[in-house]
């Protein structure tokens, strides 16, 4: 057992602490993630459990999130839209009593990524990106193509990367060093095989 709420206590208090849309983005990683874990064969229970919480901090105002500003990375403290992550990984121990380490790391990391992620973290961030409920189409083929051409979860974290950075620089938004980090590692590999 993952946590001490099943997942139809866990549907009941998100519905309380996020808005409608996101409540709705949750199940909808909730949905891809089970899906991502069956065709990667990783554990669906799991899967289910962190795609439901990736984003239970995303509502919080920002002056509750930054009293957790001591689990920030120096970069993540210039970007508050990445706050919700280290934040979430928290409370979804605290408050929703994950004990898995891989479930919390998935919370944790699915904003900015990190170098060596294991494929279960890599399914989180991904489900995030290509969740069919809330995301836009255009944005979600693109990365699933990625994912179903060679059926490697790094080559759609790639273009996931890809269109992430892209899509700040446009915005003149700050990028997160890990987000960099990460890329360039994906690219690197990438290149590599």
């Amino acid at each position: 057992m993952y946590t001490t709420y099943s997942t139809e206590e866990i549907k009941a208090k998100l519905k309380n602490t996020l808005t409608y849309e996101r409540y709705i983005h949750s199940i909808g990683v909730m949905e891809k993630a089970v899906e991502l874990a069956k065709q990667f064969g990783l554990d669906t229970e799991k899967a289910e459990i962190a795609g439901l919480l990736h984003d239970c901090a995303k509502c919080l105002e920002k002056e509750e999130l930054e009293k957790y500003s001591d689990s920030f990375t120096d970069s993540e403290k210039t970007s508050t839209k990445t706050w919700h992550a280290p934040v979430g990984a928290y409370i979804a121990k605290r408050d929703f009593g994950v004990t898995d380490e891989e479930i919390l790391s998935a919370i944790r990391w699915h904003t900015v990524g990190k170098i060596n992620m294991s494929d279960f973290e890599k399914i989180i961030f991904i489900a995030d990106k290509i969740e069919c409920r809330t995301r836009e189409e255009d944005f979600r083929e693109k990365i699933e193509s990625a994912l179903n051409e060679r059926h490697n979860l790094d080559d759609a974290m790639l273009k996931s990367f890809k269109i992430t950075i892209k899509s700040l620089l446009k915005r003149k938004l700050p990028i997160c060093f890990e987000t960099v980090e990460v890329y360039n590692h994906l690219l690197e590999r990438s290149l590599n095989n």
